[in-house]
């Protein structure tokens, strides 16, 4: 799900001056799915399923507050996702079934990143920083992204809740 501007691009912005190499191409958001290789074959289905969840789903309101990291596990700082958080693990869990079914490596968290695989002592201050971030902002769906050749991900379909 996107974040909206302009917190997505406060928060690209600070990915950046953290000096994280994938700041521009990652576009703001928090994950339902982590990337996912299907073949194209399967793209209708996937629509398909993603249009029936979307519908299955009432637009909620979202809080980002505060920062919270996944060290020592991975190097990840975040933006915590203080309200939404539950709607999010309700919704992944309606996205990561039928064609989209999958074991994850960790369990889900709803976030949004800040700062990955950077320094200790970058992760620290991105983490401090972090800290007084707040937005808040209604969510009225989400989007299925795609990795184009140039190693950017790019918003491609966009599904709208009930």
């Amino acid at each position: 799900m996107s974040v909206p501007d302009p917190y997505g691009a406060q928060i690209q912005d600070a990915r950046a001056g953290h000096g994280d190499p994938l700041a521009r191409s990652i576009p703001t958001h928090v994950t339902l799915l982590p990337p996912t290789e299907v073949p194209a074959e399967v793209l209708p289905k996937i629509e398909e399923h993603l249009a029936a969840v979307a519908a299955a789903h009432r637009p909620f309101r979202m809080l980002l507050r505060g920062a919270g990291t996944f060290r020592p596990v991975s190097p990840v700082v975040f933006v915590r996702v203080e309200e939404g958080a539950q709607e999010c693990r309700l919704l992944e869990a309606d996205v990561r079934s039928g064609p989209l079914a999958r074991e994850l490596a960790f369990p889900y968290h709803p976030h949004v990143t800040v700062a990955h695989g950077l320094p200790d002592d970058v992760l620290d201050q991105a983490h401090e920083q972090a800290r007084g971030f707040r937005a808040a902002f209604e969510v009225p769906g989400f989007g299925l992204s795609r990795f184009d050749a140039d190693e950017v991900w790019r918003p491609w379909r966009s599904y709208s809740f009930a």
